[in-house]
């Protein structure tokens, strides 16, 4: 599999991610899709749940600041034709451009008849680095999620 399709599939992900739009980075994953850290396994069946999910997810990243995502591809392994595993290292930027936290997560991506999907996202760490980061700016995780009406 040729590493540009990789970078490419990653670019557009960043920029989806970045853009905070659900349906895009959603658009990205095969189905179902499954997400697996330390603390939480969930397989998500359409991309109409996991837009919804990622949804979730922006009021906390817009609280803390969180402008842009970036990417190193720290591993990358050709299972075979079509299947390929990578590790990657995101950062987040603050609006002027320092990074504010990363976060690895290794992929199971394949390559199906419309281009590269992910199919399973291991979160190594993403988790404990939001947590400190929301702790640094004081932001409590316990509480309501910010931006919401409870």
């Amino acid at each position: 599999m040729p590493a540009d399709d990789v970078t490419r599939f990653l670019s557009a992900y960043a920029a989806s991610l970045t853009a905070f739009e659900a349906e895009r980075s959603a658009a990205l994953w095969g189905t179902p899709g499954t997400m697996v850290s330390d603390a939480f396994v969930g397989t998500l069946s359409s991309r109409a749940e996991m837009a919804a999910g990622l949804q979730q997810s922006y009021p906390l990243y817009q609280a803390l600041g969180l402008a842009a995502v970036r990417f190193e591809v720290e591993e990358e392994v050709a299972l075979t034709d079509a299947l390929v595993r990578v590790r990657v290292r995101w950062l987040f930027d603050d609006a002027d451009g320092a990074v504010m936290t990363d976060s690895t997560y290794e992929y199971l991506l394949r390559r199906d008849a419309d281009g590269l999907h992910a199919y399973v996202a291991v979160d190594i760490d993403a988790q404990e680095k939001l947590a400190e980061l929301a702790r640094r700016q004081g932001i409590d995780l316990e509480g309501p999620t910010p931006g919401s009406d409870a």
